[in-house]
Order: structure tokens, then sequence, then C-alpha cells
């Protein structure tokens, strides 16, 4: 099988394609406050799943890493908001430091081509 990979960089790629499964590099979003990266976030995972035939509808695994648990209720908010509630993924949620202070949280997806 050929593995197809875009928006590489030199230490990464943000989309790997093998077979029917894809797979996003960590995804992180703008703004002030865990709400509006959530959901700046999750519009690029919608961009990216969209550019290799996909949609969050086929999700089949998603890891959250959060900067700080007091504000998980307001991730879960625009979470369940955006989430495709006939075809909700596997899911693990961890509280986590990330790569810079401005990240308040991070998803990574793997999912199936649609």
């Amino acid at each position: 099988m050929t593995i197809e990979r875009s928006g590489l960089s030199n230490r990464m790629s943000q989309t790997v394609v093998h077979g029917d499964t894809i797979y996003l590099a960590g995804q992180v979003g703008t703004g002030s406050d865990v709400t509006a990266q959530t959901v700046d976030m999750l519009s690029e995972v919608d961009r990216l799943l969209a550019s290799v035939g996909s949609s969050k509808s086929h999700i089949l695994s998603a890891t959250i890493w959060i900067a700080d648990m007091a504000h998980v209720s307001d991730m879960n908010a625009v979470w369940d908001d955006w989430i495709d509630p006939a075809n909700p993924p596997a899911l693990a949620c961890v509280e986590a430091r990330l790569v810079a202070p401005d990240y308040l949280v991070e998803v990574m997806i793997v999912a199936a081509k649609a």
C-alpha cells in the first residue's frame, strides 16, 4: 500500500494516509481562551479531513490534551457541539503541559476515508 503525506515539514506531516486510514498531526488553535482555541482547532481538523476525502463523521479516535483540567467543561461544550453525535469516536482526554504556554488544547485524530 502507498503512503500519502501532505503538509510536510522537515519534522512532520500534517496528514498521512495509509490505505483507508487517515492520521492527522496534533492540531492546536489560536485564541485567548480554551473555547476559542478549540473552535479554531476543530475548524482546522475539518479542513484537513476534507483535504484527504473524509469528515468528522469518519473519525475513529481522538486524543485531546488540555493544559488545565479546570477548563475541560469549556472544551467539552465546543467538542459536543462539533462532533457528529451519530458517529462519536473513541476518545481520550488528558491534562498535559503543551509545547508552548499559549496553547491550551491540542487534538490528534485518526479517521477513515469517507
